[in-house]
């Protein structure tokens, strides 16, 4: 038969580890949504959030996430998707997954209009403050990441992707000329999930709006 005996506990060590604990904690908020939150984005100090299956762009206070009373309801947005904000313009950017559009908020004026639609599936957004990176996990010929001017909407080109990229999850274009790509299928394996840099070289230019 054995016996176990604990060690003794030093009560200075438990007091530093809790007052430890205690400033980690003090340092963080935490946002709680019962609905499956879809897109998150961040514009002063004023956070917003879009949920699946809701036309209502939710309100948060940026340092106490406390839930703020001018929330934005978008009439005939049915199933967002992703969103991101353009800082230049003050926009919220929100890409609907049926009916496949990207949606267009102005948080100053709290006008929406339905500013792209679209024929292929949208994954999610990036902006600079020039273009939207829009990617499209199966465009109808092969995954594609869209450059669209954030001004008027018209669609710049096509970013050149390796073939072996059979899925795209998620892409941003960074300031040195290129795109940071979530996708699966590597070189080596086409069940791979990776993530790589590609350079952001239009293929296919598109006519702008008139």
């Amino acid at each position: 038969m054995y016996s176990s005996v604990a060690s003794p506990v030093d009560v200075t060590t438990l007091q530093c580890n809790l007052h430890t604990m205690q400033e980690i904690l003090s340092n963080y908020c935490v946002l709680c949504v019962v609905d499956e939150a879809t897109g998150v984005a961040q514009l002063d100090d004023v956070v917003y959030v879009v949920c699946d299956k809701s036309a209502i762009i939710r309100t948060f206070n940026a340092d106490t996430l406390s839930p703020l009373n001018n929330d934005i309801h978008v009439e005939g947005m049915t199933r967002p998707r992703d969103m991101v904000v353009c800082r230049t313009q003050r926009q919220l950017l929100i890409a609907e997954y049926e009916p496949r559009c990207i949606w267009r908020v102005s948080v100053d004026q709290l006008q929406n209009e339905k500013w792209m639609e679209t024929e292929y599936e949208i994954a999610s957004l990036s902006v600079t403050s020039q273009r939207l990176l829009v990617t499209c996990p199966s465009a109808p010929l092969r995954p594609t990441l869209r450059l669209v001017r954030t001004t008027d909407g018209a669609q710049i080109g096509d970013v050149r992707l390796p073939r072996y990229m059979r899925w795209l999850w998620h892409a941003v274009e960074t300031t040195r000329g290129t795109c940071v790509v979530a996708h699966e299928g590597t070189s080596q394996d086409k069940r791979q999930d990776a993530v790589s840099r590609v350079v952001t070289c239009c293929v296919a230019l598109f006519i702008s709006r008139e």
